[in-house]
Order: C-alpha cells, then sequence, then structure tokens
C-alpha cells in the first residue's frame, strides 16, 4: 500500500482530519529544506507537499512566486528536490511526500526518468498542477507502475461531467481548490467549501482535502468540519518569507503555525 493510501486509512480509523503543509523546495536556501520537513512532522503534518521551484507558477499567488524566485536563486531544480526526500527518508519512512508543481521541469527530465527517480528517492504523489486528465493517460501509467499517486486539482468552477473525468484519473486523495483564482488569494467560505464537497463524494471514494485560503487554527477547523483534509501553504511560507534572512528562527515558526491547526483539528469531534 502507498504510503499516503496507509496514511489516510490510518487517521479514518481514528476519526481524525488529515493535515498537509506545503513549503517550496530551496526557501530561503536549499540546506534548509529537509530540516523544515521534519519539523512540519513535529507539529502534526500527516503527508508534506513539497513544492517544485518553477520560474511561472501560473496557479500561486505573490506568496509562493516569490518563494520560487528565492529558490530559483540557488539554482534549486527538480534533481536536488530527488536528493532532499532522500535525505528525509535517512530518517523518516513513514510520512508521505508529494512532489507539487508544474509539467515543463518534469518533460525537460522526461516522463520515464522523472517517475523512476521520484520513487527510488522515497516520493509518493506528483500533483502537477497544469496536467490536466485529458493529457494524464501517458504520464499517469508511468507513475502507477511505480507506486506513485496521480494527484489532481478540482476547482469551484469545474463541472459535475470534467470533475467526474478528474476523480476517475485521480489516485490518493483529491485537491479541491476553496477559492476562485490563486494561493492565498483571500478568505475562505466553509459553507461554500461544504457545498462543492456534496457532490464530489457521490463521484468518487478518494478522501477530499482542501487548500487554498486556510490561515489560521480556526479556518483549518471550519474547513476540518466537512473535509478529509486541510491543506495550508502561503500561511507557512509567508513565515518563511519574513524570516528569510534568520533562517535558524523558521522551523520554530512554521510549527508555531501548523502545531496551532493541528490542535484545531484534533479538537474537532471524531468523524
Amino acid at each position: 500500500m502507498n504510503r499516503i493510501d496507509k496514511r489516510f486509512a490510518e487517521l479514518k480509523a481514528q476519526g481524525r482530519r488529515v493535515l498537509i503543509p506545503y513549503i517550496t523546495a530551496g526557501d530561503p536556501a536549499p540546506q534548509y529544506t529537509v530540516g523544515f520537513m521534519h519539523a512540519l512532522v513535529e507539529a502534526g503534518a500527516d503527508v508534506i507537499e513539497l513544492g517544485v521551484p518553477f520560474s511561472d507558477p501560473m496557479a500561486d499567488g505573490p506568496v509562493i512566486q516569490k518563494a520560487c524566485e528565492r529558490a530559483l536563486q540557488h539554482k534549486v531544480r527538480l534533481t536536488h528536490l530527488f536528493e532532499m526526500v532522500r535525505e528525509f527518508r535517512q530518517t523518516d519512512g513513514d510520512t508521505p511526500v508529494v512532489l507539487m508543481g508544474y509539467l515543463n521541469p518534469v518533460e525537460r527530465i522526461g516522463l520515464e526518468a522523472f517517475a523512476d527517480q521520484a520513487a527510488a528517492a522515497g516520493v509518493d504523489g506528483v500533483l502537477t498542477v497544469d496536467m490536466p486528465p485529458e493529457e494524464a493517460d501517458e504520464f499517469g501509467p508511468i507513475l502507477k507502475q511505480r507506486g506513485l499517486a496521480s494527484i489532481f486539482l478540482v476547482a469551484p468552477t469545474t463541472s459535475r461531467e470534467r470533475a467526474a473525468t478528474i476523480c476517475a484519473h485521480g489516485e490518493g486523495y483529491l485537491y479541491y481548490v476553496a477559492l476562485k483564482g490563486v494561493t492565498g488569494a483571500a478568505t475562505l467560505n466553509a459553507a461554500d467549501v461544504a457545498e462543492h464537497l456534496a457532490p464530489l463524494r457521490g463521484l468518487t471514494e478518494l478522501p477530499l482535502c482542501v487548500g487554498f485560503g486556510i490561515r489560521d487554527g480556526a479556518s483549518a477547523a471550519e474547513v476540518g468540519k466537512v473535509a478529509d483534509g486541510v491543506i495550508v501553504g502561503s500561511a507557512l511560507v509567508s513565515r518563511i518569507a519574513d524570516n528569510a534572512e534568520r533562517p535558524e528562527a523558521i522551523a520554530d515558526e512554521l510549527k508555531a503555525v501548523l502545531s496551532e491547526m493541528r490542535q484545531a483539528l484534533d479538537a474537532l469531534p471524531a468523524r
């Protein structure tokens, strides 16, 4: 069983929600990323999304765009992420790691070479933001053959017909984008999220995880009432930006943000 499936099954049996933090690899410098990953696990992360720095992160707002810029200043490339995950796996063999990014860096390496290197490093899933399901028939099987989950996004504007196509291709979990816009763009509406998740549950048995707009424990708890998992990115990446000149303080900052969310989710009634 893939680490992602195992982790979701364990938490479902416990009646708990999954907490998934996102950070951009190499931000503010590559030597800190693995330490940040361990800090997130200590604070209650169940799955880690590790962002692949890209020059044109079209789905991301200014916070993550600037994180990519900081990482790219250090010439962080996709192959460096494999090294980071490999180092992380030396002391953590259980926490699932998902690479989140865009198709161009993957195509530069080659689909099969990417999948081989990702699996060998200890990656568990891949979320390629600009990979529509209609174009996933080649990449999906390549990932599946190596035990890697293909994870997809669903937006508030996604039609039911298209959502069904996405669900048919998806593995691991479904990432529901809570806002119309880019990451970190606005405050989410939990009632609206609930309204959109309900029909999705009729299309798939995949866990439904919600991202975009999760800022603190209160917003995490509101979403946790209706979702199987909560994804937080910009709230963490902004702490990295605020402390980029004193990186030794960042791990504690990340732990403070995530611990609040973990406590808020664990305070909810069991499912």
